[in-house]
């Protein structure tokens, strides 16, 4: 069953509830909270129900239920300890479309009651199609307890100001970003606006003033977003892992959460893209495979003209920001133009491909040295520096599609044809791929899609070995 969650509004309706027992005083307080006009029906009814009847509150007629009760009624609940009337009741309703509620009884029921969080305005209701109300009411319970009560207020201040946004500045993408910049002002358990008590008691601070206190308007009329309460940062070199979410660091998803811009490299997955907010301007500025859509001088000049807009940016890097990531140009240019920075480190690829592999980086039996290269550089080593036991476990990004030319400098360097090596594509990603082969057979090995990752060590033999028994090259290790 999927059903439309939905907040109706009752105020000045007709509501009639059938049944004047303890489940229907439970529905009355809720529903007399709409500014619903209930009447009840129902033979005898318990004493609080009479004082609400006596008080004008409801309206009690005492008598059994009539199909005629439903005319001009805009929904009915269905509460008495009777099967056959609650199903009378809700077959009558289905005849004339008005919506109904059963009791505790699911197949006569076109709407159920959620159990509800509430601080003012805001309204949280969790509802399990009835099939477990007490489930409902515990996780109530557990979203209160861990609310803060101030939210109420919170949402007043965010009111009052977005209707003076939406009363005082035309319609534009800055209206829009601003309009969804106040939710990510400061986190739900302090105030929103330095001035929200002056406010909430109509002092000498205006709406006008505090949304020119709580988000500063800067040149043209961008507003300033803050990534980060305590960081002076306007751009963010963040790290985005090798692609699985669950692998961001927390500052990394913070950052992502509440960014104004994100210019992302194309290896950044949608997965991972999708964390943005609705308001955040998303900007794919990625070179891939020798196709450069976009110039790194371009890329630096849209760091530079967002941050001077006073939008918080995020340059979101695949793996970590400063392996292999051009942050240094960057950097430089960051700091030529005085714009604050900070870098956010990420997990590398070499880290995520090797766990796939299960195969460590080092060892104290094989490999006491790490060396990551790309590609291009991956066969300038000396080999007159190269032990006679390889003593180094080799990492080498973007090794591209034809490795004979490595394998092949690799072998003249010194290193042993049996090598171990394993080739990794998407690390830790649902489709990644793992061949493991010998230097011997690498130049022969089968093209792996990109973006691809080589391991070289000792330490890659003893892992793969220990873990999954690699009987022969090119073993394929779907994840």
């Amino acid at each position: 069953m999927s059903l439309l969650p939905i907040f109706l509004k009752l105020d000045g309706r007709s509501g009639l509830l059938v049944g004047a027992g303890t489940v229907a005083l439970d529905k009355i307080g809720s529903l007399l909270k709409t500014g619903l006009h209930l009447r009840v029906i129902a033979p005898d009814a318990r004493p609080e129900i009479r004082a609400l009847a006596a008080d004008g509150k409801l309206q009690w007629i005492p008598r059994a239920f009539e199909p005629s009760d439903l005319d001009d009624i805009f929904l009915v609940i269905a509460a008495t300890d009777s099967p056959d009337v609650n199903a009378a009741v809700y077959r009558a309703a289905l005849e004339r479309n008005i919506l109904c509620n059963s009791v505790d009884d699911i197949p006569n029921c076109d709407f159920f009651f959620g159990s509800v969080v509430s601080r003012g305005d805001l309204q949280i209701a969790i509802c399990t199609s009835g099939q477990s109300p007490a489930l409902a009411q515990r996780l109530r319970r557990e979203i209160d307890e861990r609310l803060p009560a101030g939210l109420a207020p919170w949402l007043a201040n965010i009111g009052e100001l977005r209707r003076e946004i939406l009363a005082t500045r035309p319609r534009s993408e800055d209206r829009k970003l601003l309009l969804h910049s106040l939710a990510y002002r400061e986190p739900f358990s302090a105030p929103v606006f330095p001035a929200a008590e002056a406010v909430d008691t109509a002092s000498s601070v205006s709406a006008s003033d505090a949304v020119d206190t709580a988000i500063p308007i800067g040149a043209g009329g961008h507003q300033l977003m803050d990534c980060s309460e305590t960081s002076p940062a306007r751009v963010h070199l963040v790290g985005a892992g090798p692609g699985d979410p669950d692998l961001l660091t927390v500052k990394a998803l913070r950052l992502i959460q509440s960014a104004g811009v994100i210019l992302h490299d194309d290896l950044v997955p949608q997965a991972i893209l999708r964390l943005a907010p609705p308001h955040a301007v998303v900007i794919n500025v990625g070179k891939r495979c020798g196709v450069k859509n976009i110039t790194q001088e371009e890329i630096n000049a849209l760091m530079i003209h967002h941050a001077r807009a006073q939008r918080c940016v995020v340059r979101l890097k695949s793996g970590d920001p400063l392996i292999f990531g051009r942050a240094a140009e960057e950097i430089a240019a960051l700091a030529a133009a005085r714009v604050p920075f900070e870098v956010v480190p990420g997990i590398t690829a070499a880290f995520a491909a090797a766990a796939a592999a299960g195969c460590s980086l080092t060892s104290r039996h094989s490999a006491s040295n790490l060396i990551f290269s790309t590609g291009h550089h991956a066969a300038s080593h000396n080999s007159a520096a190269i032990p006679e036991r390889e003593d180094a476990t080799r990492v080498v990004y973007m090794p591209g599609r034809n490795l004979s030319l490595l394998a092949l400098q690799w072998l003249q360097e010194g290193l042993p044809p049996d090598f171990p090596c394993a080739l990794v594509s998407r690390a830790a990603q649902p489709d990644q791929e793992i061949r493991y082969t010998t230097l011997a057979a690498l130049g022969d090995t089968t093209p792996i899609a990109a973006p691809s990752l080589l391991i070289a060590g000792w330490t890659v033999r003893e892992s793969s070995a220990a873990s999954i028994a690699v009987q022969s090259a090119f073993t394929v290790v779907p994840r």
